[in-house]
């Protein structure tokens, strides 16, 4: 009998499931591993970035960076948008770190040679406004992945939610464009669940983010809701990633 692979069931399988170590990614930062994790009857390949394993940074704290990719797909379904693939807090087999589903995609594709495609044209709009939400400091292109479910996911959030400004992005063609009023109205809905301190949202976020960092957040927000318009990049600052893929 085949399973149905719902969001639910894929979270519940990430955060209960055994972690089985199938090797080390390359070409990253900080340690990544390939896994499966196993719960009763269903297996699912993941990327387990154990906390023990982050590089050193002078502007973010040690230890937190697994917490801000768990923190950033909450946000990505707290807004309704998915974005971001199913992500948990967990100990594993290296200690704490984040297990986030691993997505079969294309991996010749990337925002640079989809950003034109009109299939992926909602998404890479919100992932713009997600970027500033999250305060996204390096959004490359190759952190966009196109699956082979047909969807945009993001993937590299270990360094968001600072509380000063850090974004770093590829994506800018929306700049100083009207938000869409549906995306305003999710942006308004992420906003009142931030506020209320009986939202299981709010109480999971404020676990993986500092109060300083969720203030800030809440500013960066209530900025897009007073202009309705995407942010455009500074004249002062570097506001590009590097490498851009």
């Amino acid at each position: 009998m085949a399973i149905e692979l719902t969001e639910t069931r894929v979270l519940e399988t990430l955060q209960h499931g055994a972690i089985e170590e199938k090797g080390l990614l390359p070409y990253s930062s900080n340690h990544s591993f390939l896994v499966v994790v196993a719960h009763e009857n269903l297996t699912l390949p993941a990327v387990y970035k154990p906390q023990r394993g982050e590089a050193p940074l002078w502007d973010f704290e040690w230890g937190t960076l697994c917490k801000r990719e768990t923190a950033a797909y909450e946000v990505s379904r707290a807004l309704g948008w998915n974005l971001v693939p199913p992500t948990v807090l967990r100990e594993g087999s290296r200690g704490l770190g984040s297990v986030q589903f691993f997505v079969d995609h294309d991996s010749e594709a990337h925002y640079f040679t989809a950003a034109e495609d009109a299939r992926y044209a909602e998404a890479f709009r919100r992932l713009a406004l997600f970027d500033f939400v999250v305060n996204n400091a390096d959004r490359k292109s190759g952190h966009c992945l196109i699956g082979h479910d047909g969807r945009v996911w993001a993937i590299d959030h270990g360094i968001c939610f600072h509380h000063e400004y850090k974004l770093r992005t590829v994506i800018w063609e929306f700049s100083c464009t009207p938000i869409a009023m549906n995306d305003l109205a999710d942006l308004a809905a992420l906003r009142a669940a931030l506020d209320d301190q009986a939202n299981p949202f709010g109480q999971r976020i404020a676990r993986l983010v500092s109060p300083p960092e969720l203030a800030a957040m809440h500013r960066r927000i209530d900025h897009l809701l007073r202009v309705r318009s995407y942010p455009a990049p500074s004249l002062q600052r570097r506001n590009y990633p590097w490498p851009p893929i």
